[in-house]
């Protein structure tokens, strides 16, 4: 299970666990899954979207960065908010 922080200048958009999460990173979509690989990437503007247990999630994100450690996904945005489904 990945722990996930969607984080922007004005809120936390989500905390909380998620089987995958797939997010837009500045040269492509990156999709993660439990037992990721350590990494940190630019991220560029488009959609992250945060699944499990309760459904998805989906988010409207412009650039910042995301980093992996542990299972710990964090995304911190310049600018994001959250999309209705």
């Amino acid at each position: 299970m990945l722990h996930v922080s969607v984080i922007s200048p004005e809120a936390s958009l989500y905390e909380g666990d998620a089987t995958s999460v797939i997010v837009p990173a500045y040269d492509g979509e990156l999709g993660i899954l439990t037992g990721h690989a350590p990494l940190m990437t630019l991220l560029g503007k488009g959609e992250v979207r945060v699944e499990g247990g309760t459904g998805a999630r989906r988010f409207a994100i412009e650039g910042g960065f995301l980093q992996i450690v542990n299972d710990q996904v964090r995304v911190v945005t310049e600018r994001g908010n959250s999309i209705q489904e």
